[in-house]
């Protein structure tokens, strides 16, 4: 209980509620609009993929690109609940529950032969994955095939916000876990982690599932929040757009996960308007992150208020 009050602890709360309480202010007062909060919300939503992603790519070392398979397993859940069972926000929760349940149960399929292979193979072998659950999706009645479901809007900027709060907070301290540790173990170095008696099979399933979960949950507020969900909207490209966001930001790193999709939904807003060059621009940028700095912006570094405390006390050690 006292570790729960400790002045790092202290700091990253007051910072995720005057954030909150900012945010609110400037949409109250009308300086953050209609436009910008969609925005906000597609921030929050990728947020929420590209930390999930890094748990399997960054902390865990599987390569891989069937995230997207996940989110349609969210999104088409939330929606299906949303039209058929309940609305509003009872119904968003309900549908994320039950995408949570079935992308588990999915990942869990997928994971057990998969998570066996390395490197390409792996990444060929859950693209595959993906594309499968996204062709399923479209042959179902319930999902209403190629022509998708119309929704209504049944998710605010402040379930977006929290719900990325807890799946950071999960994600965090999942990696300073002894089962974090593991799968850092897996990621450094596979053969030296069986030798030391961990089941590194069985890590990587666990990482697996959970980031399948994390995803789920950032499909269902997507359905929620966009009003039209279709299975051409969860292609490998959305994978790809996925783990751009993780390797431009760092793998391993969940702070360069959140600045990358910062500067990236930045970057693509301010370009909309420039459609026949904003993918040069989009890509001439990678290409000199990757050229520049190719372990990404921060590669595994993380923001902590612990080191800026230490410096802090060393200073005023010095001084006095």
């Amino acid at each position: 209980m006292k570790n729960w009050f400790k002045r790092t602890n202290l700091l990253w709360l007051a910072l995720i509620v005057s954030t909150y309480v900012i945010l609110n202010v400037l949409i109250s007062t009308g300086i953050i609009n209609n436009v910008y909060q969609t925005v906000l919300l597609t921030i929050g939503i990728n947020i929420i993929l590209a930390i999930s992603l890094n748990l399997i790519i960054g902390i865990t070392g599987q390569f891989s690109l069937g995230h997207a398979g996940f989110m349609i397993i969210g999104a088409y859940s939330c929606g299906v609940v949303l039209k058929l069972v309940a609305g509003g926000t009872i119904g968003v929760l309900l549908g994320m529950l039950i995408g949570m349940a079935i992308s588990a149960a999915v990942a869990l399929v997928v994971a057990i032969p998969t998570l066996r292979l390395r490197g390409d193979y792996l990444a060929i072998a859950t693209l595959g994955f993906g594309e499968i659950i996204r062709i399923v999706v479209l042959n179902m009645e319930v999902t209403n095939g190629a022509a998708g479901l119309i929704l209504p809007k049944a998710v605010s900027w402040h379930m977006v916000y929290w719900a990325m709060v807890i799946c950071t907070l999960v994600i965090v301290n999942f990696g300073i876990s002894a089962h974090g540790r593991a799968c850092i173990s897996v990621r450094e170095d596979e053969i030296a982690a069986e030798a030391m008696g961990i089941n590194t099979t069985q890590y990587k399933i666990l990482a697996f599932v959970i980031g399948a979960m994390i995803a789920s949950v950032a499909g269902a507020l997507y359905a929620g929040a966009f009003y039209v969900i279709k299975p051409e909207m969860f292609t490998y490209s959305k994978s790809i757009d996925i783990l751009v966001l993780v390797v431009f930001g760092g793998m391993g790193s969940i702070t360069g996960s959140f600045i990358s999709t910062v500067l990236v939904s930045l970057l693509n807003t301010a370009l909309q308007q420039f459609s026949s060059v904003r993918m040069i621009v989009y890509g001439l940028a990678l290409v000199v992150i990757m050229v520049f700095r190719p372990s990404g912006l921060l590669g595994r570094k993380e923001f902590s208020f612990d080191a800026l405390l230490k410096k802090f006390d060393k200073k005023k050690g010095a001084a006095s």
